[in-house]
């Protein structure tokens, strides 16, 4: 196993976050998975909704994006890949992950999984942790700090070249 890398990034606003996400949707395949934690309204969906019309864009589709907070898993037939859209806040076990079939898609799909504390030993060796953190400016806006982790081989230089210049 190669090195863990870590990154920090300043975004100032909502439009930052989404072309991030635009970039790095260019740069992903079939076994990806990212792990998306933060309290609520720390911009986890809004990232993941952005990702995902990046990779509906590219496909020539135009579909809702829908936060799957009830419905647990959405999923959209993308290129290059399947994606998982998971948000696990109501679940109570990691058996219940296994039903979902989440863990055939972390090696099938891109799977973008918000509230990764409750996969529990299933949590996905390769995966790229971003943590969010909603910072007040003086100015009283908000503002995202988010913290990368990762596998130093399959992640660092992905997200360093999706960051917004």
């Amino acid at each position: 196993m190669s090195q863990a890398f870590s990154h920090q990034a300043l975004f100032p606003s909502p439009d930052h976050t989404r072309k991030f996400a635009e970039n790095l949707s260019a740069s992903l395949h079939s076994g990806d998975v990212i792990l998306l934690e933060g309290g609520i309204g720390a911009g986890k969906t809004h990232f993941a909704r952005s990702l995902i019309q990046a990779l509906q864009a590219k496909s020539g589709r135009v579909e809702d994006v829908p936060s799957p907070t009830f419905t647990l898993v959405q999923t959209y037939d993308v290129e290059p890949s399947e994606v998982w859209h998971a948000d696990l806040y109501r679940l109570s076990h990691p058996d219940e992950i296994e039903e979902l079939g989440l863990t055939q898609a972390f090696d099938d799909g891109i799977c973008l999984v918000e509230w990764p504390d409750r996969l529990g030993d299933l949590w996905p060796e390769n995966a790229l942790l971003m943590s969010f953190e909603i910072e007040e400016t003086s100015d009283h806006q908000d503002q995202r700090v988010i913290t990368y982790s990762g596998d130093k081989d399959l992640w660092q230089r992905r997200v360093l070249d999706a960051l917004p210049s």
